[in-house]
């Protein structure tokens, strides 16, 4: 068993609660108190790593006990080798994950803490109560009791009686109170339609992480977080994703920007070339690629300029009359014919497939995917089984090639989006987070 830096998850009851802002800021303050850092993010959000890097300077991975074996879990876990503690950051509520069990566990931020040993500090928003968020507390704390719990965090506390009025509630539960953060309007970061802007468009982060950072000195017992934090040993992995080519072009900007760390970690480690390029500056992929991959992002935001990238797609069309192209999510509607947007303008993308999509027709999709491949794809022959995550929220108005998956959700029920195949280029609508070790 190999024994990992001690850590902590920052988790809440539930979303909007404020835990982001708290993990930001905990990372650079811990940072800039000269450690180590390693971040994590629980479960399959792919905007949230981008953050934490900027926070601690350090690559942050995703866990994820529904779509990961345990060996590839344990082998993103060994990415905190070298650090001096570790802040994971759950999805949604503590204890919320999906009915049917994954690879090695349902989804929930509070496996991946018990499976690292990591105690839950949990950020309670107390607006609108006062003793009742210990009743909250409580049963966070008692609904499982293997699961090491530090303490709270009690967030947008409107005022010293509010303050004294939550803190009485947590004694008379035996909750440990970690920290009181007063209610700050200033302290939320940008949304929109996939949660946060990603981290490249903020345009001041790393000054509005250091006001994090510093809200949290002043308002948290920092000697408290690094004491409670904790780990347990677990069996030593190394098996991350493999690459699916040896020179690999990857869209990489603002349009696109949405790939799990820990599968670019796989491609470099297992020697592979990454090769980035804009599309939106108009640049081709590289020629001497063997692949080009598409990411997520959010191309619906930048749809005339794609359309107008002739530099770019005259790469991919030359691109895919020998050579493989791959796209998810955002990189499968560029791949395709039409993109509408929310305006109900209607923008040529590539065309290499016959894919018409659009914003004006919204649709919200969430959630895990398994996939059973009827043809190949980069990486995976036909037959193969992989597990990713789906979120966005487009329609699909023409779709006219052939089907590239059998694809279900986390409880078997069939999805229509089966991304598609047409000669060389390959599309899904789902991020691919690992294969599928059954």
């Amino acid at each position: 068993m190999t024994k990992h830096a001690p850590g902590i998850m920052i988790s809440a009851p539930a979303s909007g609660t404020g835990k982001t802002t708290v993990a930001l800021g905990l990372l650079r303050a811990l940072k800039d108190d000269g450690l180590v850092v390693q971040p994590f993010k629980s479960g399959p959000d792919y905007i949230d790593p981008a953050f934490h890097e900027a926070a601690a300077g350090r690559k942050s991975f995703n866990l994820d006990t529904w779509a990961m074996s345990e060996g590839l879990f344990a082998g993103i876990a060994s990415q905190a080798q070298g650090a001096d503690i570790v802040v994971g950051e759950g999805s949604m509520g503590l204890y919320d994950g999906v009915a049917g069990r994954g690879a090695s566990g349902f989804g929930s931020s509070a496996e991946t803490a018990r499976r690292m040993g990591w105690p839950v500090v949990l950020v309670i928003d107390v607006g609108g109560q006062a003793q009742s968020a210990a009743a909250t507390a409580l049963g966070f704390k008692n609904y499982d009791p293997d699961l090491p719990f530090a303490g709270v965090i009690l967030n947008r506390v409107a005022s010293p009686r509010h303050e004294r009025l939550a803190r009485l509630g947590m004694d008379r539960a035996g909750i440990n109170v970690l920290g009181v953060l007063p209610r700050r309007g200033d302290l939320a970061l940008p949304e929109r339609h996939l949660g946060l802007i990603q981290a490249v468009e903020h345009p001041d982060l790393d000054a509005a992480i250091s006001g994090y950072a510093e809200f949290l000195r002043e308002n948290v017992d920092m000697a408290a977080i690094r004491e409670a934090a904790n780990s347990c040993g677990l069996p030593a992995g190394s098996a991350l994703p493999r690459p699916p080519a040896q020179r690999i072009a990857l869209a990489r900007d603002a349009a696109f920007s949405f790939t799990y760390p820990h599968v670019l970690e796989g491609w470099r480690r297992a020697g592979a070339e990454v090769l980035p390029f804009s599309p939106l500056a108009d640049e081709a992929p590289d020629a001497s690629a063997d692949l080009v991959w598409l990411p997520g992002g959010y191309p619906e935001l930048h749809g005339g300029a794609l359309a107008g990238a002739k530099t770019f797609q005259a790469g991919l069309r030359n691109h895919s009359e020998t050579r493989p192209i791959h796209g998810e999510c955002g990189g499968y509607m560029a791949l395709g014919s039409v993109l509408i947007d929310k305006e109900g303008n209607r923008h040529q993308m590539a065309g290499l497939l016959g894919l018409v999509t659009s914003f004006e027709k919204r649709k919200f999709h969430l959630g895990y995917r398994r996939v059973e491949l009827q043809a190949a794809m980069p990486g995976f022959a036909a037959g193969a089984a992989l597990r990713g995550h789906e979120f966005h929220y487009t329609t699909i108005l023409e779709e006219p090639d052939a089907p590239l998956a059998r694809v279900t959700d986390a409880d078997g029920n069939p999805v229509p989006e089966t991304g598609s195949i047409k000669g060389n280029v390959t599309g899904t609508f789902f991020h691919m987070i690992a294969e599928d070790a059954g």
